[in-house]
């Protein structure tokens, strides 16, 4: 039954957690909690369990971890698609959702909610273009246009554009398991692990890695930046939270881009909150819209 003020559900589903939250129309977050992320029947039994436990909610908003099929009209909508994360390739996972509540269920990339949050109540209010991306245990990219997010033939994968390589980095082949060397294959969370041992933060300021880092990331915002002009990139996740990453990669974006095209690159305003409150956004539609694609 709906409330006489809505309640939503909002589910940023991570490679590593998941972060579940019950808020109101205005943004304002009323419980929360965080669930590992195992094998998908485990962490979705645990995520149905908790809303239960803290209903009821008008609508859920679930921004996941990809590759997903956001499209309504196509039989797999809501499925996780072909993914890196072991067992959850061909999961069900907003169908099943919706199926144990019966409400209206938005379902979007984890990068795209959080690109959406960011425009309605963050760092990119009022820009017509604006792109949000994650460099943790993966990297995606979301780009919003027009107040919506951008959809074809599927959603964007920006994380697996293959990159210019850096001298010193010409003979590390990177881990992503269906490109190798893509900037998710390069400086991702594992990659970076993968290549020097520990994570960015826990390396020395003086080691070479995070100049290497920065110039990836660098060329990828030059490389958006080219692509969709968009008025400022969002750069989150847990690797931009190496201290002085931001400012170096940005400084790395304006020299690859020699003044021929203007970048604004910024944190989040919505901090780690971005992903959740994507979830409320696309609850909201979801709600407005009545969306029950498994019915």
């Amino acid at each position: 039954m709906t409330q006489a003020r809505p309640r939503f559900g909002c589910i940023e589903a991570g490679g590593t957690k998941f972060v579940l939250g019950i808020a109101e129309a205005h943004g304002a977050v009323l419980a929360t909690t965080r669930i590992p992320t195992t094998n998908p029947a485990d962490t979705i039994a645990a995520v149905i369990e908790w809303f239960k436990a803290n209903g009821p909610v008008d609508a859920i908003g679930i921004a996941s971890f990809g590759p997903i099929d956001p499209d309504p009209a196509s039989p797999r909508w809501g499925f996780i698609t072909k993914t890196t994360k072991p067992d959850w390739s061909g999961t069900d996972f907003a169908g099943r959702v919706g199926r144990a509540f019966d409400v209206p269920v938005g379902f979007d990339t984890d990068v795209n909610g959080a690109a959406l949050a960011e425009s309605r109540w963050g760092a990119a209010q009022g820009d017509d273009v604006a792109v949000y991306f994650t460099v943790g245990t993966g990297i995606g990219g979301g780009a919003i246009i027009n107040g919506a997010p951008i959809h074809g033939a599927q959603h964007p994968e920006m994380g697996h554009i293959l990159p210019r390589r850096h001298p010193d980095d010409l003979d590390f082949p990177g881990v992503c398991p269906f490109h190798g060397d893509c900037f998710e294959g390069l400086v991702s969370g594992p990659a970076i692990k993968a290549r020097w041992g520990a994570s960015l933060s826990e390396l020395p300021a003086d080691h070479p890695a995070h100049k290497i880092v920065a110039w990836y990331l660098g060329q990828l915002a030059m490389s958006v930046q080219a692509v969709l002009s968009p008025r400022r990139i969002i750069f989150g996740g847990g690797v931009m939270a190496t201290p002085g990453l931001l400012e170096a990669m940005r400084s790395e974006a304006l020299r690859l881009a020699k003044d021929y095209v203007t970048i604004i690159i910024e944190p989040p305003a919505l901090g780690d909150q971005a992903g959740l409150l994507g979830g409320l956004a696309l609850a909201q539609a979801a709600f407005t819209t009545g969306q029950k694609p498994w019915v």
